[in-house]
């Protein structure tokens, strides 16, 4: 433990005006330096927070958590969704038909995969309903061939609500005519839209339409299953096919989404470590700065040792040097990087609105705006390694006042 003498006089050093000005301005480098890695730091993780926060809420709100298929297909699915419903893990279940095919209407054609659903049971297991532009799920009924498209698909078609367009479906109608892809018109009577590339790949319609339009007669898919926890989810669907036996097969996020999400999480660590670096370089120019003040101040060090001053207290005065142009760094550097973590989806707008054009397209991006989650756990560890950095950098020219021997300095003064 410090005693007071070098608390006092390592102080003293950081406010005195130096006669090097260059170490003056090695010792502002050094806490410029602490405080932007530390800011960038901490915006940039909150920033890749706020991405995984996107992909658990809006893209895994919208795809299945789990997917239970029969090899035949399953007609009494109702009996089979509460079987699955009284699981522990399991809190909603739902039948669906999925069926890509692309849309037509005017010359555009955009490929999609058509959702058909139960109107009243989708809400068990995805946030569409939240994310209604215009229309409502609940405007799919079945004989009437509505479709519920997404926002960015309904602008590459151009049409609205109440436009008529065309699904194609890649199997075949063979007729007295010839071999015809299957086509059916559809009324447009909902837009939605997550905020994610969904808007552009996703559509809805009535599960007995799909039903139709596939000639299943009254099988369905399968049923999508909202797990408690999505990170069970390959475990759970073990599990449950397990149960069911082998003419059943299940389906996790992570075959769908799970590269993404692992993309995230490996981005996340490794930006962490570089910009780490990047804190690490500016906390060993404290080196530097120390070193020199080192230098400068050999006749204040013979004279402290010649009135009793100990080695440890010698190296204690330029630690807590070192440490105090480090905590200010860092102090101003959390402050700063808060600040942005809270702010940078506003300021982001701003400088869209002045520049006029869009950082992140939802048509490339999974998500349209850039989200941000600042995490204080995060925070925690940054100061930490930070300050962990800065202490380190303060041995070796501590180490060095420590050896220096009055004698030599004092017999040329």
């Amino acid at each position: 433990m410090l005693d007071r003498l070098p608390l006092l006089i390592g102080l003293r050093y950081v406010r005195a005006k130096r006669r090097n000005h260059f170490i003056s301005f090695i010792s502002l480098t050094s806490m410029l330096g602490l405080m932007l890695g530390v800011a960038v730091l901490i915006l940039v993780l909150s920033v890749m927070n706020g991405f995984d926060h996107e992909l658990r809420t809006r893209i895994l709100g919208m795809v299945p958590h789990t997917k239970i298929e029969s090899r035949t297909g399953l007609v009494e699915w109702e009996g089979l969704a509460e079987q699955l419903m009284e699981r522990e893990r399991v809190i909603g279940a739902a039948p669906y038909v999925e069926q890509q095919g692309m849309f037509s209407v005017g010359g555009r054609n955009e490929g999609a995969m058509v959702n058909g659903v139960v109107p009243s049971w989708e809400g068990r297991v995805s946030i569409i309903d939240e994310h209604m532009r215009q229309g409502s799920l609940d405007d799919l009924v079945a004989g009437e061939w509505n479709v519920v498209l997404g926002s960015i698909l309904a602008r590459r078609l151009g049409v609205g609500v109440g436009d008529r367009v065309t699904l194609l479906v890649p199997e075949a109608s063979i007729t007295p005519a010839g071999v015809f892809p299957r086509l059916k018109r559809f009324t447009v009577s909902g837009i939605f839209s997550v905020g994610a590339d969904l808007d552009a790949s996703l559509a809805y319609a009535h599960i007995e339409d799909m039903q139709s339009l596939a000639r299943l007669g009254n099988t369905v898919g399968g049923l999508r299953l909202e797990l408690d926890d999505l990170f069970a989810a390959s475990s759970e669907t073990r599990a449950i096919v397990n149960e069911l036996g082998p003419d059943f097969r299940g389906l996790d996020w992570t075959y769908s989404h799970g590269n993404l999400f692992q993309a995230i999480q490996m981005e996340k660590r490794m930006i962490g470590l570089l910009l780490t670096v990047i804190i690490a370089v500016a906390a060993f120019n404290i080196v530097s700065t120390l070193v020199m003040v080192v230098t400068d101040k050999h006749a204040d060090i013979a004279i402290l040792r010649t009135i009793g001053a100990t080695p440890r207290s010698i190296m204690g005065i330029f630690i807590v040097q070192g440490l105090a142009i480090g905590t200010i760094g860092i102090a101003v550097g959390v402050g700063l990087g808060v600040v942005l973590a809270l702010s940078i989806a506003d300021v982001i707008g701003w400088v869209e609105s002045v520049l006029g054009f869009q950082f992140l397209d939802a048509g490339v991006y999974f998500i349209s705006d850039l989200p941000s989650r600042l995490h204080w756990e995060d925070v925690r560890n940054i100061v930490a390694a930070a300050f962990g950095l800065t202490f380190l950098s303060t041995l070796y020219p501590a180490w060095r006042a420590a050896r220096v021997q009055p004698a030599e300095v004092l017999r040329y003064e």
